[in-house]
């Protein structure tokens, strides 16, 4: 391989997105993971895709799009998923199903060539930009400081809302909290791993780690670190082979996934007897 590479701006810009959605995606997987939230987060990331959409058909910002429609999607489900009349999976289904509904709408009426929308859908680090970094870097920022400001709040959160209630803590802001950041962190890695496949990026790293830890603590390191080398090695396959970008850093997650259930001592320990991550503490 030619490191000559790595003094062009593209691939010092293409690294530091993988990293820097790694740190973001890992983290906020971790509260998906263990607050059982994937389809609601595959319902905000199709969101996320659609405003995308919608934008480059009415021809402004697609990520202001994407901004504004992932909030719009969290604001309807933090309340379907708590106090809806039918199963929190059958109403989320309905808002999934309607926003991939509506971005191939929006795509199929976009007016001529169709490139930037297929950008999005299927992702492609090697074209950010230094705004797309910094995008990037401020959502990662804001994840990194919110969990160690309120690592404990956080904690009894996703423990047991009600008693954390009980005790002052406003789980219910923190609950849709923990969703808004979810929507702006796809949001920032629409661009790099693509619409279709983000959310794979949130959901496999953190499920790594957890198999890896009882440990809160060390599951948000550990999920952060294979974000990481999911988006490095992934991005290394995608130029050595030039193939994209998105789908290389999904396939490699997954198998950093499956490599962790493999080597998971959680294999030998009947699931009865596992301390879960949150009763440990740490």
């Amino acid at each position: 391989m030619d490191l000559s590479i790595l003094g062009y701006q593209f691939m010092q810009n293409a690294i530091l997105s993988a990293v820097l959605g790694g740190v973001a995606c890992g983290l906020i997987g971790v509260f998906v993971v263990l607050m059982g939230l994937p389809f609601i987060g595959v319902a905000i990331s199709h969101a996320a895709f659609a405003g995308a959409m919608l934008g480059l058909w009415l021809d402004f910002n697609p990520l202001l799009g994407a901004f504004v429609a992932s909030f719009i999607a969290a604001a309807i489900i933090g309340p379907l998923a708590d106090r809806g009349e039918l199963s929190p999976d059958t109403s989320v289904g309905v808002i999934f199903s309607l926003m991939l509904g509506l971005a191939f709408l929006f795509m199929g009426l976009m007016p001529g060539t169709k490139s930037g929308a297929l950008e999005i859908l299927w992702g492609s680090i090697l074209t950010n930009t230094r705004s797309d970094v910094m995008l990037l870097g401020i959502v990662a920022a804001v994840v990194v400081g919110l969990i160690i400001a309120f690592y404990k709040e956080f904690q009894a959160t996703i423990f047991h809302r009600d008693m954390a209630l009980a005790v002052g803590i406003p789980a219910t802001a923190i609950f849709y909290g923990i969703l808004f950041l979810t929507g702006a962190t796809i949001t920032a890695s629409l661009r790099p791993i693509g619409g279709l496949l983000i959310f794979s990026l949130i959901l496999n790293p953190a499920a790594a780690a957890y198999q890896l830890t009882y440990s809160m603590k060390r599951m948000f390191l550990i999920a952060a670190g294979f974000g990481v080398l999911s988006g490095l090695v992934g991005l290394l396959i995608s130029y050595l082979f030039n193939i994209p970008s998105g789908a290389t850093i999904v396939i490699t997650s997954s198998v950093i996934f499956l490599i962790s259930n493999f080597l998971s001592p959680k294999r030998k320990v009947k699931r009865w007897q596992r301390p879960s991550p949150l009763e440990e503490g740490q």
